[in-house]
């Protein structure tokens, strides 16, 4: 039986309206890889999967709404025959500096109402997770989803372009070399 794919799951929410938000970092990352991976998304939210001798990748992007990604994840998953530590969770965090990235192989919510759908729907906290910086100057200015739902300002768009392609090498360093190398290359 073949092994089940490692599956790179970008959150976000669907639909323009929400394309520039900060909510929507997750997504643009998996989109990056994707672009990298010459495939594009499809309707069903599922950009690419592609296999070799090494590895077996699916890149998803729910097309559920942010606070429901958990319901998407599990159809995902099994839909593909794989587990909750098959995930690595990208996405962003508005406690975490803008521009700076951590990878963690488990964890809780933080708060975080899309990894908490997941970790409800799942019934699992052992997926490994990409958190995004999103905490920029007007963090403490505006309520916690304004924020998070609103767009970067344009001097921090710069950073958050710069975080996305980090982000995405960080992806393929936990996919190429494993999750311990790329915490110990990328968390700094």
């Amino acid at each position: 039986m073949a092994e089940p794919p490692k599956i790179v799951l970008g959150l976000g929410n669907p639909g323009s309206k929400y394309w520039g938000t900060r909510h929507n970092l997750g997504f643009r990352v998996v989109e990056r890889l994707a672009a990298l991976a010459r495939s594009s998304f499809r309707e069903g939210g599922l950009a690419w999967t592609a296999g070799d001798a090494r590895r077996r990748v699916v890149l998803a992007k729910p097309r559920t709404f942010m606070n429901r990604s958990g319901q998407a994840a599990r159809a995902l998953l099994a839909a593909h025959g794989a587990a909750a530590s098959d995930l690595l969770v990208v996405y962003d965090d508005a406690d975490l500096e803008l521009g700076r990235l951590r990878l963690r192989p488990r964890g809780g919510s933080g708060g975080h109402n899309g990894i908490r759908s997941l970790a409800d729907e799942l019934g699992a906290t052992d997926f490994a997770r990409l958190r995004l910086g999103v905490k920029g100057e007007k963090r403490g200015d505006i309520e916690l989803a304004d924020y998070v739902l609103g767009p970067f300002e344009t001097e921090e768009e710069i950073a958050a372009e710069r975080l996305v392609r980090r982000a995405a090498a960080a992806a393929l360093a936990v996919l190429d070399e494993g999750l311990e190398a790329a915490m110990n290359r990328y968390n700094r």
